[in-house]
């Protein structure tokens, strides 16, 4: 699993895109949270069919083949967080795999 990139300064009103990459058998779902400093994870999206997308405010979480990436509109100080994927499948393990991004 991976995510790209693993930092990122933006300048107020710019527009980003997070990606995270995974390779995993029996997929389950892609999760996205927040992170604020000093703060626990806090959820965002949770994405199950390729091709799909969800939004919140500012915010748009598509799910394709792999991959998933989540894109910030004008992002806003407020936006500045580490951003973190979590990958669900039922491996044998029943594993989560978890990775993030730094705004």
């Amino acid at each position: 699993m991976e995510q790209s990139p693993q930092t990122l300064k933006v300048q107020e009103g710019d527009s980003v895109s997070l990606i995270c990459s995974y390779t995993v058998s029996n997929f389950r779902g892609l999760h996205w949270y927040k992170q604020e400093p000093g703060k626990g994870p806090e959820h965002l999206f949770m994405l199950y069919t390729v091709g799909k997308k969800q939004e919140k405010q500012r915010l748009t979480a598509t799910l394709l083949q792999k991959e998933s990436s989540l894109h910030i509109t004008a992002p806003k100080p407020e936006d500045s967080a580490t951003y973190l994927c979590a990958v669900h499948s039922w491996e044998e393990t029943g594993e989560t795999k978890t990775n993030s991004h730094t705004v």
